[in-house]
């Protein structure tokens, strides 16, 4: 089968000819339909030394859309020819960007009805993370005001579409202002160029000077203490990016906020409730999809040989929107 292969001593991504791959008894064998890609496969170079065993012949991709084609007699949940969508293992050698790929069972989601594969294989890593980390985490359909740092990107597009269907009134984001409108037409009330303002004094102004309820970081660096320094007393934030600090924040304890760390791919190390965690986000926002509550940025058809120069090029960060990998352009 062809597939992207990461060779982890020239970093380079190569379109190869592998084995046909065969699933363990907990897996289910996929034929991949369509497979985005993220920044997290690219950064694959700082985070290989993590995975136990890694050659030449390692698959990355992490998004898939595909059709079960086996699994073990002893499956009573899937059905050989159900289309299902999920979220993969980084630390898997099996990766999303191959003809073939393998998938555990109980980490699988049914795909979205109504939902073209390239919309729904683009939602997974940005999307299930944005529902943990609003509605597992900040229980968002009881506040009434958030901060986003990073609203354009992937997460803070999708997180910002789901507070507006929980009815969160002020959405408060920073962006570039180039992005201005885009995030608007997302959902979001108030919009702060970080280039050109001081966000802590804009989002006080904006909130009347009292911070907001809950804040998410999607960038890291400087943007961590600025999530924390604009909540109110009692407050809470997810941080996305950074291992969180509470030293570093204005008054932490004296205010009393709420610092939550979230990584999607982390329930992969955290045995059966750390599987059941992604998959439950999962299904909530597959939901969203099929009643067309939720929309994915831009969207970059590519074919399977193009993949290991689009990685490159995000990882360089020259790339708008989300580029989907096309195994089936007929499915």
């Amino acid at each position: 089968m062809k597939a992207i292969t990461y060779n982890p001593n020239s970093d380079k991504f190569s379109l190869s000819e592998l084995p046909m791959v065969e699933p363990n008894a907990n897996e289910v064998l996929v034929k991949v339909l369509a497979c985005a890609l993220n920044p997290v496969d690219t950064k694959i170079v700082n985070w290989h030394a993590s995975v136990p065993i890694m050659d030449a012949n390692f698959v990355v991709g992490l998004d898939v859309v595909g059709e079960i084609v086996e699994l073990s007699t002893n499956n009573a949940e899937w059905r050989v020819g159900e289309r299902v969508l999920f979220h993969g293992d980084m630390l898997h050698k099996n990766g999303g960007l191959a003809e073939y790929t393998v998938q555990r069972a109980d980490a699988i989601t049914r795909m979205p009805n109504n939902v073209p594969i390239d919309v729904a294989a683009s939602t997974p890593c940005a999307g299930w993370t944005a529902w943990r980390a609003l509605v597992d985490r900040l229980a968002i359909h009881t506040q009434q005001s958030i901060f986003i740092a990073g609203g354009s990107g992937g997460v803070g597009s999708f997180a910002i579409q789901i507070a507006k269907h929980f009815d969160v009134k002020q959405i408060i984001v920073s962006c570039s202002a180039r992005n201005t409108e885009y995030v608007k037409s997302l959902g979001a009330t108030h919009v702060v160029d970080y280039a050109e303002s001081d966000i802590k004094q804009e989002v006080m102004a904006i909130t009347n000077g009292c911070g907001v309820d809950v804040a998410l970081d999607c960038v890291g660096n400087t943007s961590e203490q600025v999530c924390a320094n604009v909540l109110k007393y009692e407050g809470q934030m997810v941080e996305l990016v950074e291992t969180a600090n509470l030293t570093s924040y204005y008054q932490a304890k004296l205010r009393g906020i709420t610092v939550h760390q979230l990584s999607l791919g982390a329930g992969y190390r955290n045995g059966s409730e750390g599987i059941k965690a992604i998959v439950r986000a999962g299904r909530a926002f597959n939901e969203l999809l099929s009643i067309d509550r939720i929309h994915p940025p831009k969207l970059t058809h590519i074919a399977l040989e193009d993949a290991g120069k689009a990685l490159m090029q995000i990882r360089e960060q020259r790339t708008v929107g989300k580029i989907i990998v096309m195994l089936d352009k007929h499915a």
